[in-house]
């Protein structure tokens, strides 16, 4: 069986960061990647999606975005960036590597890959992300519902759905993004069972994330204190409000009930809709610690602290929704997050 210092599960932002980090630090770990390219789901998001942040704040370290500093990056970029940066780095990158189970072997890890093989690490780094778990929660009547039922992970483009009744669920970036852009060919609705909260992407002519990154609430270690992730606003520079003004999409509580093709509002009317299109967000996707007592068994969250296991010292979790800061899960912030766990896994195999 191989023997590696550390295995990274996932070749995306979190991973490639972490991987840098380690190197920095004297390890030398493996980057285990699912698909065939380190790029992690920036290629499978919707086609039109476009960061909400500037250039000059999504360089992972040691390599600066490419282009204007002040354009907002869209998807292919993003994932050009990722795959020149796995290029670039003096770590091993191995695609088409799906982890299916890592589990406690003496003070390390035995980490087990599709196909059989098995790698020996000293610690383990899951980088996995959250696109692979798409949240689904439970809506009233929606396995009644006869019509089309997506989540956000699975919607591209808004060409399939012209002339479609639709309704998007939830009140997120995501959610009024893809109703917006529905909205052009589609009659769209955006339904939640909290209001829409949207915040101005630019103050004094300057965009949101230069004041983050100025008073340090971007990166600033609230998870440490906080057990929750706050609920963060929709960025807005003015078109989501103006849509949202005009009705395109309108806004509308959450449907009560759903049955066949009907969703039944709360004032009680009632509709035929075409496509449920759920924007409820992702959960951590670690289905290989499923055997290792290292997640809440309750939410299926990791049982961490600042993204070191709190049962194994040797395990660590980076790029995850809400690990140490606001932009934790964002190219912004996670090379910060990398360097602190890399740093607390060296300390922890000297």
């Amino acid at each position: 069986m191989e023997h590696v210092d550390v295995a990274v599960v996932g070749g995306g932002q979190a991973g490639l960061a972490t991987a840098h980090a380690l190197l920095r630090r004297g390890l030398r770990p493996v980057v285990l990647e699912a698909s065939g390219r380190a790029a992690g789901s920036w290629p499978y998001y919707y086609d039109s999606l476009t960061l909400f942040s500037p250039a000059r704040f999504c360089s992972l370290p040691g390599m600066p975005f490419p282009g204007d500093p002040d354009h907002y990056p869209h998807r292919d970029e993003v994932a050009a960036y990722l795959t020149a940066y796995a290029a670039r780095l003096d770590a091993e990158v191995r695609t088409h590597s799906r982890v299916t189970a890592v589990r406690p072997d003496g003070p390390g890890f035995t980490v087990e890959l599709r196909g059989g093989d098995r790698l020996a690490a000293r610690a383990v780094v899951a980088a996995s992300g959250t696109f692979g778990s798409p949240h689904r929660p439970v809506l009233p009547g929606l396995d009644a519902f006869t019509g089309t039922v997506l989540h956000s992970a699975e919607y591209r483009s808004p060409a399939p759905f012209a002339g479609q009744r639709v309704v998007v669920v939830g009140a997120g970036n995501s959610a009024v993004q893809i109703a917006a852009e529905l909205a052009t060919v589609a009659r769209a609705t955006l339904a939640s069972r909290k209001p829409v909260r949207l915040a101005r992407q630019f103050h004094l002519g300057r965009d949101l994330h230069v004041w983050l990154t100025r008073t340090g609430l971007d990166t600033a270690p609230f998870g440490l204190f906080l057990r929750n992730p706050p609920s963060q606003p929709v960025i807005d520079d003015g078109r989501y409000r103006a849509a949202l003004a005009k009705g395109a999409p309108d806004r509308r509580r959450l449907f009560t009930a759903t049955e066949d093709r009907t969703v039944t509002w709360p004032d009680g009317t009632t509709e035929e809709v075409d496509t449920i299109v759920l924007a409820t967000g992702f959960r951590p996707d670690l289905p290989y610690l499923a055997d290792l007592p290292a997640l809440n068994p309750t939410t299926g969250r990791p049982a961490h602290r600042a993204g070191i296991s709190l049962l194994h010292p040797g395990l660590a979790f980076t790029g995850l929704e809400w690990q140490r800061s606001l932009s934790s899960n964002a190219l912004r912030g996670i090379g910060r997050d990398a360097a602190h766990v890399a740093s607390r896994l060296a300390a922890h195999m000297a």
